[in-house]
């Protein structure tokens, strides 16, 4: 199922969206994944991204995030979640 999945959905990086810039969005997949520095773990930080999180969300995407840590230790386990939420958002096929 890995295959169709990486021809099907594109990622772009930097991506504008609103008011913010995700690291990566797949528009077709309605997926953002978001890889967070240190500075991301002040609660400023923490409570700027959970709004950010917010406001995504309520225009129909869902957020992945990861610590730089593990995508640099673990890019597996990142690669894994990733597929995984692709694969969750491809719809049933329809029942004719």
């Amino acid at each position: 199922m890995i295959a169709p999945l990486r021809t099907r959905f594109h990622f772009r990086k930097q991506v504008a969206m609103g008011s913010y810039v995700v690291d990566f969005a797949s528009h077709s997949a309605r997926l953002v994944v978001e890889i967070d520095g240190d500075t991301h773990f002040s609660e400023a930080a923490m409570a700027q991204d959970r709004q950010r999180e917010a406001d995504l969300v309520r225009h129909g995407y869902r957020v992945l995030r990861f610590a730089n840590a593990e995508v640099m230790n673990n890019p597996e386990g990142v690669y894994r979640v990733v597929m995984q939420a692709l694969e969750e958002s491809i719809p049933p096929p329809e029942r004719r």
